[in-house]
Order: C-alpha cells, then structure tokens, then sequence
C-alpha cells in the first residue's frame, strides 16, 4: 500500500504570481489584490544558504511485519472506541520511514490524534526507548492534553508510561531547553518566571501577557542604574524621549531616571522607555541576532532608530549584569548559551540523547533563535553517529505569532535549515488536508481571506462534515460599533445558543466569541451569564479549539509601518519578506484562524468592509 511505502498526499507547489508562471515556495511574490495593486518585493538580504546535511539519506528502518501489527492494533482500538479510524493521509504520516518529514496539517485535520499514533508506532513497533524522543507542543496546557491523550492510547498497547516519564517526554520548547540547562548551564532561574512557584515545566513566552510586577522591577532597577552610571546612555535617552540635555554630575546627588513613556514607529502603544527596549530586545533576539554583537551601522534605518539600537545594547549590558549577580537568566540567553555549546561540542551526550528523535507540532510558529538550537542539537548528535530524525508537523496559514520573531517561511524552508545528506537533501512532504471541523462553507470563505497572502503553500482543504439546515460560511455584518451595538451583539450570542445548543453532537462550546484584544471580550463577557455555553477569547489564545457558531468581533487589520524591525529582518539574513509584509500577511491569516474556528455558521462584525472581511466581499 502507498501508506507502507511512506508515501503520503504531496503538498502543491506554492502559488502562481496572477498573470505569471509558476513560482516556488521559496521565492517572494507580487500580487494582484482584488482592490488594487499590493507589492511585494523581497528582502534586500537573502536568506544564507544552507549547512551541510543533516539528516540520513537513508530511510528507517521499517519492515512489512510492523506495519501490519501497527494496522491491526489501531483497527482493534477503533473497534473498541479508543481512537478514531485514520485516513490514508493520515496513515502516510504514522508510517513516514524517512528521517525528516514535514507536514501541511490544516486546520481541523486531526493532527494531534495522528501524532499520537505516530508516537505509538515509534514505542511500540519500532522499539525506541521513550528516553530517546522528544515531543514538542506549543504550551503547558497542549502539553498536558497531549500526554492525556497518549498515555490513554498507549495503555491500549499495554505500554506503560508514567507521569514522568510523559512530563519528560512531551514539553515546550522552553521546558526542553530548561532541561538541558539544568544539565549543563551554571544554576539559575528564568527572568519569565520569577513570580511562579515552579519553574520545571517552563511554558512558551508566546502564551503569556504582560510583564508581572517583579520582571517590570528588574527592568526598571537595570534601566535607573544605567542611567546613573553612563554618561552616553542618559544622552540617548534624553535624546529618544525629546528632553534637554542631561545636567553635567556634580557633588554625589543621585540621578533618576525619566519615566516618559515613549512609542517606537509600528508599535501600537506608548509605554516605559525600559520596557520598549525589552520588548524590541526580546525580538532581535528571536529571529536569530545577538544584541551584544549586533553591528547597527550596518543596518538600513534613521538616525533615531539608530540612537535607539545603540542604547538599547547599553542598557542590555547593564540588564544582563543585574542579572547575572542574582542568578536569572532569560529564555533567550538560555538559548544563545546552549547553541554556543553544541556548537563548540561542549554539551554531553548524555543530556542530547533525549533529542535524537524529534517530533514537533505548530511548527510554522518557530523562530530563528530555536531553528539554530535544534541545528546545533542534531548536527551534534549526527556527528557522534546518532541516528537523528524530525518530524515537523505545521500549517503556514495558521502561523500568528511573527511579532514575536516566528516566521512561517522557517517552515516553507525547512529543507534549507534541515538538510537531509545525499544527492536531493530534501524532506519528505505529506499533507492533511481532510477538515473534520468545520462545513465546507466555511472552508471556503476562509480560504479567500488568504488569497492575497504571498508567500505560502498552496493546498485544498477538504469538508468531512456534512452541512445542516441553516448552517452557513462567514455572514459579515459591516458598520457594527462594539459601544452602540453590544446589545444587538449579545442577543445574537443568545440567539445562538439556543439555536445550535439542542442540536444532536453540537459542540461543548456553542459559541466562541472571538477578538484581537482583550479589553472589548471583558465588556462582552460581563453581559453574558455565565452558564451558557459561550468563550470569549482572543484569536490567539483560541488557536486550537473550536465553537459550534464562532463570532469574530475585529476588524484583523495589520498595524503601521515599523522600519526598525524591517531592517532587523533584512539584517538577519532568515527572512525572504520584509517584517511589513510579514505582518501584512500575517493579518489576513489571523482573519483565517478565527473563521476555522468555527464549526458549522460563522458571523463577523466588523466596521469596514476592509482588511480580511474585504476579501469575502
């Protein structure tokens, strides 16, 4: 069968310029929009080229006997309702015998069921040790379900796995690499958990909001001792927030500090100088730059931009020195320590073995910063004969989180970062394309939102569910203004409910309430009583889950130009877009990620007919 033999629904080729020829996944794009011209141009830099491979040539090892036990004891857990039957795409992705695979899972796919079986395929009938697989989830919360899910189907096979053994095996990357450092950094604890109990089980920064009240302490001490301390600093940042010339120092009075806010081009509030630059530095650092290092004459930005990146590298110093003197590391220089190491072969085999097989999920939300840390992990454990493998499962349509420095086109281009040896140095690629989510309706209308998206795979998503009386794609209601309307809005939740909640397998969710920001869902969720089946969440936090009827109440516009990050992003040398393009892109997929949210109706209440909802026009 095509599934034995590894070979899996290929991803198509990226799309086609309008009235053009036929361009790869790893080129830029123009684009014709429907409502006038939008182009896109490639960044000045191109991304460098790739390293050596990876990755074995050879396929694993797999024989006819495995693959039918695996197929008869997935067929008994079917009958006895432990799991759902898999398709043959998704059994092309359980049996994959090649080392690197990448897979387009859609929205809605099944993937985390799939993963799961691939798993059991690996423990059970290939006969890895769990202490040689790592799987990664995006946050504690996928983590935990994860292993729920796996420990449960595992019993199945009478293959016992303990709580610890789970919480060693499934983790964020931030959990993985805190492990690690506990093996070979020097003890400290992270800066992003400096209020919280326990910091074992790290979860990804990207889940998280604000600054808490002791990490704003830090920031603000290191922010007022540099100031006090450095004669060139307090200029810059005179400078930057449009204040006089500091005083010359005399006599032993004590300097503090201006807390003026201040706002950098494309962001899209004003806040403490001190946490402006730790956000930015928190980006650099992502997409793969050093800010000690970091050459700012190089980059292609004003003269205030630069005054900015120069004090921003001053106050860092000062930060990271603060720091240091307390024991606190943050996630990114842990990462930046442990990448160094691997490459100088400083990190013993003993601590890289948990790594040899990877498994990987959301990985369209990867950074830069963590592409060099998995090179660097497999490349070394290649090096000392281990017989490396990843799996990286991801949708680029899904990918939301490029202002925090993740980039779908780290994904599109795995093949350049995770090189496989021999002649073609190249992954295998399947695709999951089935939706057992949502009605095709949907489907539909959230394609169109990404049809001006430049850079992407091309694939069609498929409806396994079959539509009932009074099921809909997107109804756009325009002109709706969240202060005047929300009585009209909350009776349509309502409404909804009562509609959709007494239909046989209607979600347990039956309405999923969804926003960019937090600030309008609290006023939509002080209306509503609490019982009924509704969540109000913001797109990001929804990534994921679904309701039965799911209500979009943003207009998923992209933000102003930022010219520093765009530079950022020229300077890297990972990125084929600009970081203005990226987040132009990135809008529209947001717009996307709230539609298939939805199961069966979908409703979007909007002001204008413009950004995202402009293409359902």
């Amino acid at each position: 069968m095509a599934a034995e033999r590894g070979a899996g629904k290929k991803a198509k080729p990226a799309k086609r310029a309008k009235g053009g020829g036929k361009v790869s996944a790893s080129k830029s794009v123009s684009t014709s929009a429907k409502n006038g011209e939008r182009k896109r141009t490639p960044s000045s830099r191109k991304p460098s080229n790739a390293a050596p491979g990876i990755y074995p040539a050879k396929r694993m090892s797999i024989d006819a006997a495995q693959v039918q036990a695996m197929r008869e004891r997935v067929a008994a857990a079917v009958e006895a309702g432990v799991i759902g039957a898999p398709s043959d795409e998704q059994w092309a992705m359980i049996l994959s015998r090649h080392h690197a695979t990448r897979i387009f899972a859609g929205a809605g796919s099944g993937k985390s069921t799939t993963l799961v079986l691939r798993i059991v395929f690996m423990l059970c009938h290939l006969n890895l040790p769990p202490e040689r697989l790592t799987v990664i989830s995006f946050t504690n919360a996928s983590c935990a379900e994860l292993r729920e899910r796996l420990t449960r189907v595992l019993s199945f096979w009478s293959f016992e796995l303990d709580g610890t053994q789970a919480r060693s095996m499934v983790r964020t990357f931030h959990a993985a690499m805190a492990a690690m450092a506990r093996e070979v950094l020097p003890p400290a604890g992270w800066f992003e958990q400096l209020d919280e109990v326990s910091s074992d089980e790290p979860d990804n920064p990207l889940a998280g909001g604000r600054l808490r009240p002791p990490q704003h302490k830090l920031l603000k001490l290191a922010y007022g001792q540099a100031y006090a301390a450095d004669e060139t600093f307090r200029s810059q940042v005179h400078t930057l927030l449009g204040l006089p010339a500091p005083e010359p120092i005399e006599g032993k009075g004590k300097l503090k500090a201006p807390e003026d806010v201040f706002k950098l081009a494309g962001e899209f509030t004003a806040v403490p100088l001190f946490e402006v630059f730790y956000q930015q530095a928190g980006f650099i650092e992502s997409i793969g730059l050093r800010i000690d290092t970091l050459d700012v004459k190089a980059l292609e930005c004003s003269r205030k931009e630069r005054v900015f990146l120069e004090a921003l590298k001053r106050f860092w110093q000062a930060f990271q020195t603060l720091l240091a003197k307390r024991d606190v590391r943050t996630f990114n220089d842990g990462f930046q320590a442990l990448t160094e190491r691997l490459a100088k072969g400083d990190v013993p085999l003993a601590a890289l073995l948990p790594f040899t097989h990877l498994a990987i999920d959301e990985f369209q939300d990867i950074s830069p910063q963590i592409v060099q840390w998995l090179q660097a992990l497999h490349r070394q454990l290649a090096k000392q004969g281990e017989p490396v493998s990843l799996m990286a499962i991801g949708d680029d349509w899904q990918s939301i989180y490029g202002w925090r420095g993740s980039s779908p086109e780290l994904f599109m281009d795995f093949d350049r970062h995770f090189t496989s040896r021999g002649k073609a140095g190249k992954s295998s690629v399947l695709t999951l394309a089935t939706n057992y989510r949502s009605i095709e309706p949907v489907i539909r209308d959230a394609e169109k939102v990404l049809a001006d998206v430049a850079f992407k795979q091309e694939k069609t998503c498929h409806a396994h569910k079959s539509m009932q009386p009074g099921d809909h794609g997107v109804k756009v209601i325009a002109g709706f203004d969240l202060a005047n309307g929300l009585p009209d809005l909350i009776a349509q939740i309502r409404a909804q409910c009562d509609e959709v909640s007494v239909r046989p397998g209607c979600d347990r969710t039956a309405v999923l309430v969804l926003g960019r920001r937090n600030e309008p869902l609290a006023g939509i969720r002080k209306k509503l009583d609490a019982a009924l089946p509704v969540k109000a969440l913001t797109i990001h936090r929804a990534k994921g889950l679904q309701g039965e009827v799911a209500i979009i109440v943003d207009d998923c516009l992209p933000g102003e130009k930022h010219p520093l990050r765009n530079a950022l992003y020229a300077h890297s040398g990972f990125f084929r877009n600009s970081y203005d393009q990226a987040m132009a892109d990135e809008a529209l997929r947001l717009g996307y990620v709230a539609i298939t949210r939805g199961v069966s109706r979908v409703f979007w209440y909007t002001r204008k007919r413009q950004g995202a909802v402009q293409r359902l026009s």
